[in-house]
């Protein structure tokens, strides 16, 4: 017997309910892309505590170390105009250290090589001009093409303060939990009232 193509009985094909299932594999699809792409962004956003550093004696230390404290970092030189604002940060180092408060002074050379001198002569300078007690660190860059993780972070286009550090004695303010809260220029001296408020709403955050 001759064979007919037109006797077998074909399966019903439901095309509504392919386009239905095709669009919501489709959108499951993008869904997922979107939770990985945040999970990435998430993941590649540095934390403050975990870039390594090193204190004024060389050895290795990390913001870690300041876990749950207020702090105000800032970039400091010793031959340079704004240097005075040594005692403005001292001040500021014994009035709020006993709240949860640290300066952490960071040496820098960028700025019309006006922080020369070595780790021991910026300590010599440091204890016998200003008495600094707060902590500092080992030199680094905080612009250019060698800038220091640290200054990348607080500066580049994730920080809710961006731009270049415009010179010596730029300061940041940073939450108990490692957030930026503040940013303060050159110009705006610690002594200033507009950094005593800062510090003292972010030590009023527990």
């Amino acid at each position: 017997m001759a064979f007919s193509p037109w006797k077998i009985a074909y399966p019903a094909i439901d095309i509504p309910s392919i386009f239905h299932n095709f669009a919501l594999v489709k959108t499951i699809t993008i869904l997922l892309a979107l939770i990985i792409a945040q999970i990435t962004m998430a993941q590649s956003k540095v934390n403050l505590y975990d870039i390594p550093l090193k204190d004024i004696d060389g050895k290795d230390t990390s913001l870690k170390a300041y876990h749950g404290k207020v702090l105000l970092i800032v970039n400091v030189a010793s031959k340079c105009g704004f240097t005075p604002q040594y005692e403005g940060l001292e001040a500021l180092q014994k009035k709020y250290e006993s709240q949860g408060f640290t300066v952490l002074g960071f040496p820098c050379n960028d700025f019309m090589g006006q922080e020369p001198g070595t780790p021991e002569e910026i300590k010599t300078f440091c204890s016998s001009k200003y008495n600094v007690t707060f902590p500092l660190f080992a030199k680094l860059h905080v612009n250019g093409s060698e800038q220091h993780p640290l200054y990348a972070q607080l500066t580049g286009t994730d920080s809710p303060r961006p731009g270049k550090i415009t010179w010596n004695f730029n300061k940041f303010l940073i939450s108990r939990d490692g957030k930026i809260i503040d940013r303060f220029d050159t110009r705006e001296k610690p002594e200033s009232p507009k950094v005593a408020k800062a510090i003292e709403g972010a030590l009023a955050q527990k």
